[in-house]
């Protein structure tokens, strides 16, 4: 892999936490949810946001 600029690193941890962050809200938001339909459509959020987020750590390895 290609060496990362500095700014190429705070790029990434920029997208990182962005995803993190709403992985988190996602999350809240399906506890908080009454209708299933609602909250499965936050678990899948908060699971996809998780997903991009570990996508994205790749990079740094």
């Amino acid at each position: 892999m290609a060496n990362l600029s500095e700014l190429d690193l705070q790029n990434l941890r920029h997208l990182i936490g962005g995803h993190d962050t709403a992985h988190c809200k996602m999350q809240a938001y399906a506890e908080q949810a009454q209708d299933q339909t609602v909250k499965q459509f936050f678990q899948k959020s908060a699971q996809s946001a998780m997903e991009v987020k570990n996508q994205l750590m790749t990079f740094l390895q």
